[in-house]
């Protein structure tokens, strides 16, 4: 049940946040001139009430000092008064970004199981900031509120089917190339002592990319079948383009080297065409290391 839910997160995690930003917005005071705790602990008691499930709401002050008692679904926990929360990803990040945020799943020391915290800075009219107000969260429950709905699911499962039948389309055309990249070396009768240059050159392309397109459908299969790799869109790049570009390069990279073998034995006047496909691989690698250098810095900026 755990991993589903932690699935159901990473894939709704804005429209979680969305949702605890839309509940702070509409209950918390902010950029109002006097604010104090007094006016604030009531409302987000007000939404805890509103939330039947959820484990606790706390306030912090400017500096990550808890300043007030951690309410929860049963009791008052007075023993959090005082307590040091600056080196919490809900305090810090919250000051960072001045924005309302979540944190990633983590156990809670209340109920031990794992958590979600929606956090939310308070300014004066000054712009100064007051508080920083706290909300856990189980994590099951932000799985149900960020959880896709009907039309998502229907075109999500469609999506995923349709995937899957293009990875093993795919597998079927890399297998193709890979038997009769094999088959070359039985029918040309390649061997140590009867070598076919022409024959060993189409072999490799073949074999080459054979290996190119079974490696994309790999990573098809596992992010968008499967969707183990879904994870990695919160803190890095998507993986299928840097695969399926990192695949090209290094077929274009391995033919262009034949080429210039060949060429070299064959035609030299030709070598100057190998040259312009090295020129494109070398575009290339630029072009991958340039998106995935912007990708990176867009995504760190979302979390």
């Amino acid at each position: 049940m755990l991993p589903a839910d932690i699935q159901k997160f990473s894939e709704g995690r804005t429209k979680a946040r969305a949702y605890f930003c839309y509940l702070f917005s509409k209950n918390i005071p902010n950029g109002l001139p006097s604010l104090s705790q007094e006016m604030i602990i009531p409302r987000l008691l007000k939404i805890k009430g509103d939330l039947e499930s959820c484990d606790g709401v706390y306030l912090l002050d400017n500096k990550g000092v808890q300043v007030s008692s951690t309410y929860t679904a049963t009791q008052e926990i007075k023993q959090d008064i005082g307590r040091i929360r600056a080196d919490r990803a809900y305090y810090y990040r919250a000051v960072r970004e001045e924005r309302c945020t979540i944190t990633d799943p983590y156990p809670s020391l209340i109920t031990r199981n794992l958590t979600v915290t929606a956090s939310v800075p308070i300014f004066d009219d000054n712009g100064t900031l007051l508080f920083v107000a706290c909300l856990d969260m189980p994590l099951g429950e932000v799985a149900k509120v960020s959880h896709l709905n009907r039309s998502d699911t229907f075109f999500s499962k469609l999506f995923k089917y349709s995937y899957a039948v293009f990875a093993f389309a795919l597998f079927a055309v890399a297998l193709l190339l890979f038997i009769n990249g094999v088959q070359s070396f039985f029918v040309k009768e390649i061997s140590v002592s009867h070598i076919a240059i022409d024959a060993m050159f189409k072999a490799t392309i073949l074999l080459t990319l054979s290996l190119a397109i079974f490696d994309l459908v790999k990573t098809l299969i596992e992010e968008e079948v499967l969707g183990q790799a879904k994870e990695q869109q919160v803190t890095g790049t998507h993986k299928t383009m840097v695969k399926f570009l990192g695949s090209i390069i290094i077929a274009l990279s391995i033919e262009a080297l034949m080429l210039v073998f060949k060429f070299a034995i064959t035609d030299p006047n030709h070598l100057l065409n190998a040259m312009y496909i090295i020129g494109g691989v070398a575009m290339l690698l630029v072009s991958l290391a340039i998106y995935i250098h912007f990708t990176k810095t867009k995504n760190n900026r979302e979390i």
